[in-house]
């Protein structure tokens, strides 16, 4: 099983407009995390289609799309990665957006502080590998259902 196995980095897609940005997150955090970064919501669903990804960390202000706009696009398709969204601005509408349409766990302020956001990403992860365990027990509760009820059928037919 897949589950099985350790994971070996957290894989993290960061998106960003700003250069200085992606390389700053790219070197507090390259060590610990696999890092993808996307200079455009574009780019980053070009990564999302070829790489797995734990977690997305995008930016809210972008030319081309806000940071929710993003999110709420790629749910459809990926919907499991968890989202983390970053802004320079306070702004409650975004905030507002964020959880209910990006689906959001966190919404941070720029600019980050590695240690709070290393706790964000370790809380943000702990949530994706429950939400796997446990997509993957309903399948096999599932499946022992199915056989259960087969067997069941079996009995009453013999």
């Amino acid at each position: 099983m897949e589950e099985d196995k350790p994971q070996e980095k957290i894989r993290i897609l960061y998106v960003d407009d700003e250069e200085n940005n992606l390389q700053a997150f790219k070197a507090t955090f390259r060590r610990e995390y696999k890092i993808s970064l996307a200079i455009s919501a574009k780019q980053g669903r070009e990564i999302l289609a070829n790489e797995e990804i734990d977690l997305i960390i995008t930016d809210q202000r972008m030319p081309d799309e806000t940071g929710v706009e993003f999110l709420a696009s790629i749910i459809p398709i990926h919907p499991k990665p968890m989202r983390i969204l970053l802004t320079g601005y306070t702004d409650i509408q975004a905030v507002i957006d964020a959880i209910n349409m990006g689906q959001v766990y966190h919404y941070l302020t720029k600019p980050w502080e590695a240690d709070y956001l290393r706790t964000v990403i370790k809380n943000a992860f702990e949530i994706y590998m429950l939400r796997n365990e446990n997509e993957t027990l309903t399948k096999a509760l599932i499946k022992s259902n199915e056989q259960l009820e087969f067997l069941i059928r079996q009995n009453l037919l013999s």
